[in-house]
């Protein structure tokens, strides 16, 4: 299959801008047909006007002439003659909602219609400039029958509307706002409305309405107030009001993303607005919160200042996870809210960072935009603007902030656009920090520190940034590394002096520009452990060579929350790997006498409980294997539940008793929140479910225990949740007994279920393969529907022993479900297709194997670009 490829080198602005577009669209039973005006400017006069389009076209004309000159092929619509003064392009369309699979565009969901147009979806509507730097002012006007649809909605305030003779309705939207194409959101049908209001700082009432399927309304409340809380910070943290009358959400069970940020009309997954106690756990209420947030702040970054070209991608998503990120730290706790960040960051970026399909923040080039929605895009984005804050500070990047909209609000631009502002206010040189746009892969910080005679410590960093299959050789990046010193014996921290200053401090952000530095640290005098990369400074990775010692001083002693985890973090990389090479070479498995300590430490320790529930996790397998080669899944895996099984049964007693603790804390709280999402109770309950897994795995047989006491046990999804994770690889036939009632209980909650699909599909059961084919047939699963498809075979990939089988089964199983769901929805496919990335990192044998199904999805006639371009770069 040849693919047409893009570089953002060959960008070029568009030779037509459209000031006005006009929309009308005729909804009946089966059919749409659309209307759009388009009042265009032209910019180049005498260039071809070329419209994006891949709609049944039925009529063109100009200035009300119908046009017959033009030609159609390639989803391009080309004009080679039209006015060089501004004119009025009249373009009719057919469109077929129910047909469309894709979920892209305009398409039909439970009887009611939504659009998805981000970043390509617009031009399955009609014929448009469908590309980000064209933006023009909408009005909408949608018909159609009353009784069937009577919600219309669309972007911005509702100016008019009213009734037909013939049963019909109509009803006009306008946005006062200039945006592009991929912003326009349209959604009809039978809704149920939840509403509420919010007063802005200056005072105006702000209307806000949730439209949800009835039997949903009652799980609108925790979204509706989460959204009231991100207005309210939006405006102290950032200085940015809501700048519409109306601000709606939508949910749909049939969602390719999270949630889009249209202006003035979110439409969002019901995974993310939907929830209540009894169906959504503590991690459900927190991912609410912090989507609901994103897409609002999308409404400035995003929204009012948006992205010149897809390339730029990162400029609205990178920085409006950051504002995400803040939110939810500012709302729940900093420590663990940048450790969650940096744990999900080392789970799925740094593989994408280390694999073949490893991009730029800023690709320079790309096949299908829709693969382009990645990790990196959005989280290493995202680390890349927390780094301007590192360096400039919270005063210096709000200037920053400021300078950006003062330029450039009503626009598209790109990250250098972003970078500039941030230098520009401060006065600070950001040059070369705009190699983190166009180098892929992570860099490796190697660091030394030696203490000198006269009390000074000098701390060594070399950097290396990694080949990756788009660039060999990279040059030095810019970064901010945040360091302390603590007292090798005491454990208190250690002031010093920078050359440049004669302050003392115990905290300093050096920055490091070149592939080897020397910094020194004045008047230290006692032999210390430095703490390096405090609050994860910069997304790399950090060798420092730390005796076991020091890294449990770091962890008892150490005031920065990432600091301290992950001191633990390398204790238990190190158990595990000992592990790995003891089950190779046949030997008994060591004792890890330091880690044992470390960790009986932190069961005592006297600290929040959600920090310790985080402290007691062991790195993932994804982790562990990231920067391997010649990785053997299962031996990693193995040598993991070793670990696992050696601290559930050493420490059995204390998981026991801090059950009970964390039990009693929970009893403790008000009634009236006793079993609702608060961060505190939250962190108590995780602590718990940890436990729970713990003491299971050391007494598989105590399932009859928890099976006999579970209607009393059970409180919440959270702890429904937590229990049947615990029990979910047990052997045992209660298991299965377990979570048949579940399903039963929630076989009419579509979000429930999703949490049983996902179990069936993690279990390390021996059954799982065949409980998973029996899952494919159940009546509530569905492979068109992307969260059911995610839930099922998304968590089989991440099951290691089963798709990482010895046979190749697993292997063969997901490139069969790829073939299937490209048929209909290439993006869902394509992101399933990404579990095949480690495939040139594995041993030989499952190279092959994983090799082999990639060479039969290639093959396979019809092949969407989506996975051909994933394919390809993994084949390369």
């Amino acid at each position: 299959m040849t693919q047409t490829v893009h570089y953002l080198k060959d960008y070029q602005a568009p030779a037509y801008s459209v000031a006005n577009t006009d929309l009308y669209f005729d909804i009946h039973d089966r059919y749409m047909v659309v209307r759009a005006d388009l009042h265009i400017q032209p910019q180049q006069p005498g260039a071809p006007l070329v419209l994006d389009g891949s709609a049944e076209l039925l009529s063109v004309n100009i200035n009300g002439t119908e046009v017959e000159d033009y030609t159609l092929a390639d989803e391009k619509l080309v004009l080679a003659q039209v006015p060089s003064e501004p004119f009025t392009l009249s373009v009719e369309t057919l469109i077929r909602p129910s047909e469309n699979k894709s979920l892209m565009g305009l398409y039909a969901s439970g009887g009611n219609l939504f659009t998805q147009c981000e970043p390509e979806g617009f031009r399955k509507i009609t014929f448009y400039p469908d590309r980000p730097d064209v933006m023009s002012v909408f009005t909408v006007t949608i018909t159609a029958d009353a009784a069937r649809y009577p919600v219309m909605l669309s972007n911005g305030n509702k100016v008019d509307g009213g009734t037909l003779s013939d049963g019909r309705h109509w009803v006009k939207w306008a946005d006062p706002f200039a945006k592009p194409s991929y912003l326009f959101a349209l959604v009809a049908g039978d809704l149920s409305l939840t509403r509420d209001t919010f007063t802005t700082a200056s005072g105006r009432e702000v209307a806000i309405e949730f439209y949800t399927r009835a039997e949903d309304a009652g799980k609108v409340d925790f979204a509706v107030q989460s959204l009231k809380h991100a207005m309210k910070w939006d405006e102290t943290r950032f200085g940015l009001e809501y700048d519409l009358d109306i601000y709606m959400v939508v949910a749909v069970g049939d969602f390719n993303m999270g949630a889009m940020e249209n202006k003035g009309l979110n439409i969002f997954n019901t995974k993310y607005v939907l929830a209540d106690s009894r169906t959504a756990t503590d991690a459900d209420f927190a991912g609410i919160e912090s989507v609901i947030a994103h897409e609002y702040f999308h409404n400035w970054t995003g929204n009012r200042v948006t992205c010149r070209d897809w390339f730029q991608l990162s400029l609205k998503e990178g920085l409006t996870v950051f504002r995400d990120q803040e939110f939810s730290a500012d709302r729940i706790d900093h420590g663990t809210c940048r450790i969650d960040n940096v744990a999900m960051l080392r789970q799925h970026q740094f593989p994408e960072d280390a694999g073949p399909t490893a991009h730029p923040v800023r690709p320079a080039f790309y096949e299908e935009m829709n693969n382009f929605y990645t990790m990196t895009v959005y989280e290493k984005g995202a680390e890349v603007v927390r780094m301007y804050h590192t360096f400039l500070g919270e005063a210096g990047f709000q200037k920053g902030m400021k300078l950006y909209f003062e330029r450039h609000d009503g626009q598209a631009v790109t990250c250098d656009d972003f970078r500039a502002a941030m230098a520009d206010a401060n006065g600070f040189d950001f040059s070369r920090f705009a190699l983190w746009y166009s180098q892929a892969g992570t860099p490796v910080l190697d660091v030394t520190g030696r203490l000198k005679d006269n009390g000074d410590y000098v701390l060594n960093v070399k950097q290396t940034v990694p080949p990756t299959p788009d660039m060999a050789d990279k040059q030095p990046m810019m970064m901010p590394l945040k360091i302390a010193l603590f007292d090798a014996q005491t454990g208190r921290p250690v002031a010093f002096r920078r050359p440049e200053s004669d302050t003392a401090q115990t905290e300093a952000v050096l920055a490091v520009t070149q592939a080897e530095q020397e910094f020194v640290l004045h008047g230290v005098g006692v032999p210390v452990v430095p703490s390096l990369l405090r609050g994860f400074s910069a997304p790399v990775h950090l060798n420092y060579d730390y005796s076991d010692e020091e890294l449990s001083v770091l962890l008892s002693a150490d005031t920065d929350p990432f600091a301290r985890w992950e001191a633990g973090q390398t204790l238990y990389r190190r158990a595990i790997a000992a592990n790995e090479a003891a089950l190779r070479e046949g030997r008994p498995l060591p004792q890890h006498a330091t880690l044992l300590k470390a960790f009986e430490y932190v069961l005592d320790a006297d600290i929040s409980a959600g920090f310790k529930a985080m402290l007691l996790q062991v790195p993932p397998e994804t982790e562990l294997w990231a920067d391997g080669e010649n990785i053997d899944p299962l031996l990693v895996h193995r040598a993991r539940e070793a670990l696992l099984d050696k601290l559930a049964v050493q420490f059995k007693q204390h998981f026991m008793a801090l059950n009970e603790q964390s039990a009693a804390k929970e009893q403790a709280a008000d009634e009236a929140v006793r079993y609702e999402y608060s961060p505190e109770l939250a962190g108590w309950r995780s602590l718990r479910n940890i436990c729970r897994a713990f003491v299971l795995r050391a007494d598989p047989d105590h399932i009859r225990v928890v099976a006999e006491r579970y209607a009393a046990m059970v409180k919440n999804m959270t702890h429904e949740w937590g229990i049947l994770s615990a029990v979910n690889h047990n052997p045992h036939d209660t298991r299965n007994q377990l979570l048949a009632a579940f399903a039963e209980k929630f076989s009419e909650d579509a979000l429930v279920m999703d949490k049983y699909f996902a179990l069936i599909a993690s279990s390390h059961r021996n059954d799982t393969p065949e409980q998973i084919q029996t899952a494919l047939a159940h009546p509530k699963f569905s492979l068109e529907n992307p969260n059911k498809a995610r839930a099922l075979l998304g968590a089989f990939t991440r099951n290691v022993p089963h798709f990482h089988a010895q046979d190749g089964s697993g292997y063969a199983f997901i490139a069969a479900k790829v073939m299937e769901i490209d048929r209909f929805n290439p993006q869902v496919a394509s992101r399933l297709v990404q579990a095949f990335n480690i495939c040139n990192k594995l041993e030989p044998t499952r190279r092959e194997l994983m090799k082999a199904q990639l060479q039969q999805i290639q093959q396979q006639s019809g092949l969407s670009k989506d996975v051909s371009e994933i394919v390809g770069k993994i084949l390369a």
